[in-house]
């Protein structure tokens, strides 16, 4: 397991001249909105990590590639940026928000967010050690719909997560004695058929959904490098396919499904994070008809009464802002169907007409959730 001491003397330190040039991007456009990574680096070692894809995992010390209040000022000057709507991410794609030091800046970029009266929402993504003084921070904020998803998997191998669940279970429960207008998320992934989807831990994640507003569980991504990582640890193969979309079997999903009967699980990170606020999912899911199936019946309502298909000429006018050409765009009950798209296109698209935006070359798989086809044919 990680070495807690050595970990809190970690500190942030200057990003080095020779960081690869897709890391200095600090800002992309993913599904959940705006992501924000000025700072890169991350101790935890998580093997499924997708800093492998960034070819960042050896970089263990968290860098701070630009100022709290020069990444702000990029973020909200950002093309794609639209107040009191788009949704925000930041620190999810290569350091821990919550490690020592990060957790300054996290801070620091939050309240510039705050201070500047925007209510978008913004999510947070950690499995680590949150404290009673950091609830009580994260409630002084009056503007941001902050949502803070706490990763869990319930996996004992070190080789595969060192970082013990335990951490994320207390930081779970420190949330929720304290959180009023922060929102909490139980964001139970990776789920992996044979390793972590035992009915003890099915039972065990039950139990925790008590300490969170609502639970979202997903699968893993598994893709070559993070294949080839564990193969040199010595893992045998997670599954016997590498996938572009993460991998969550239909048979896991069932049994999860049954361990939760009564109690509220999304299978989206936007419907738990629409839940937890008592919103209209951002993401439009609700065309998707069967991805809602395990929703309450009021988040069902609230979303319905909020959804709208959009006309053509919408589309046109949006994927015009951001040159995609609309020749064979097609509006169904269902979602936006384009050709030729990249994922920030679609994004876009999507976050401004709340409507699901789809590329032909990427089918959604009828019941398949918008994952692998592992599992599934």
């Amino acid at each position: 397991m990680i070495a807690f001491e050595r970990l809190r003397q970690k500190r942030v330190r200057s990003a080095p001249s020779n960081l690869p040039p897709a890391l200095r991007e600090i800002i992309d456009y993913r599904k959940s909105g705006l992501s924000l990574n000025h700072i890169v680096g991350c101790p935890l070692d998580c093997g499924y990590c997708v800093r492998h894809i960034f070819a960042n995992y050896e970089m263990k010390r968290p860098h701070l590639i630009v100022d709290d209040e020069v990444a702000v000022e990029q973020l909200v000057g950002h093309w794609a940026f639209v107040p009191h709507r788009t949704p925000l991410q930041i620190f999810n794609r290569a350091t821990d928000p919550f490690l020592p030091g990060v957790k300054d800046h996290l801070f620091a970029t939050l309240k510039q967010i705050d201070d500047r009266g925007l209510s978008n929402p913004v999510l947070v993504i950690t499995r680590w050690e949150i404290d009673a003084s950091d609830v009580a921070w994260l409630e002084t904020l009056r503007n941001v719909k902050l949502t803070i998803l706490v990763t869990w998997s319930g996996i004992d191998n070190d080789r595969i997560e060192p970082v013990s669940s335990r951490i994320a279970e207390r930081s779970l429960e420190v949330l929720r004695s304290a959180a009023s207008r922060t929102k909490i998320v139980l964001y139970w992934r990776p789920l992996i058929a044979g390793l972590n989807d035992t009915f003890a831990h099915l039972q065990h994640a039950r139990a925790l959904a008590q300490y969170a507003d609502a639970t979202v569980f997903t699968g893993l991504f598994f893709r070559e490098e993070i294949r080839e990582h564990f193969r040199a640890a010595g893992i045998p193969d997670l599954y016997q396919e590498v996938a572009r979309r993460k991998i969550l079997p239909s048979s896991v999903e069932r049994r999860v499904l049954r361990a939760f009967e009564g109690v509220p699980i999304f299978r989206k990170t936007s419907c738990g994070v629409a839940y937890a606020h008592g919103t209209a999912d951002y993401n439009g899911h609700f065309g998707i008809s069967e991805i809602c199936d395990i929703c309450p019946n009021d988040q069902r309502a609230l979303c319905g009464k909020a959804h709208r298909r959009p006309d053509i000429d919408e589309v046109r006018k949006l994927a015009e802002m951001v040159n995609l050409p609309t020749d064979n765009a097609l509006v169904t009950d269902r979602a936006v169907e384009v050709s030729g798209s990249t994922e920030y296109q679609r994004y876009f698209i999507q976050h401004a007409l709340n409507y699901q935006v789809h590329d032909r070359a990427q089918p959604h798989r009828p019941y398949r959730h918008g994952r692998a086809e592992v599992g599934w044919e």
